[in-house]
């Protein structure tokens, strides 16, 4: 218990750990930022890692600060095409087997919820997860899974990748020192986080409705 309040106290003060961590470690914490990022697309067992609220506070902070905004705009899309990359070569070489291993971080209901986005959106998913947390994680892996052509993975994982962490990187940069939000800085990061997981609330939703049916 104690663990997750730990986890959802850095979430919300994204601005203030993260802050801590830059005078620490000045511009090695790129390479902090990119291994999060990475893990967090590349390893379908974390789907629990902060993304969009770590990439806005990180856009945030490269005003007066060591992070250079070209740098995360670089680093982290690369962190983020190749984190899906390598969750579509492990959906691909060994998905069934994680799967029939019943591996505890792989849920089948993320699974199901994954397949629901795919069948609804099609190749689009790669694009279009990029922006709802869980969902994520698990679609280059589902995409590896059901033998997606990598030549047309590769080309959604790059617009996808590059869209969010240019999206997300430069609202930081342009709206996090705005005074009103730097203020209410662990609020913005809460509506963030809330806005990020609606899609699946609202999947849900209609999942139960249409079971209850």
């Amino acid at each position: 218990m104690e663990a997750i309040k730990q986890v959802i106290e850095y979430f919300l003060h994204l601005d203030k750990y993260l802050a801590q961590i830059i005078n620490a470690y000045g511009a090695w914490t790129h390479l902090l930022l990119f291994a999060i990022v990475f893990c967090e697309t590349g390893l379908v067992v974390m789907p629990f890692l902060p993304g969009d609220s770590l990439l806005f506070a990180a856009g945030a902070l490269s005003v007066g600060t060591s992070l250079g905004f070209g740098w995360l705009l670089v680093l982290l899309a690369i962190a983020a095409i190749a984190g899906d990359a390598v969750n579509y070569a492990v959906g691909y070489f060994l998905g069934e087997k994680l799967i029939a291993s019943h591996n505890r971080f792989i849920r089948q209901e993320h699974l199901d919820r994954t397949h629901r986005f795919f069948a609804k959106h099609g190749k689009m998913t790669i694009i279009l997860a990029r922006f709802v947390p869980i969902v994520r994680t698990f679609a280059p892996f589902v995409a590896g899974l059901g033998s997606m052509r990598y030549i047309e993975f590769a080309a959604y994982n790059v617009v996808g990748g590059c869209l969010w962490v240019g999206l997300f990187v430069t609202a930081g940069r342009l709206f996090g020192n705005i005074p009103s939000v730097k203020n209410n800085f662990s609020l913005v990061i809460m509506v963030i986080i809330v806005v990020s997981i609606l899609p699946i609330v609202y999947e849900l939703w209609k999942h139960m409705r249409e079971k209850s049916r």
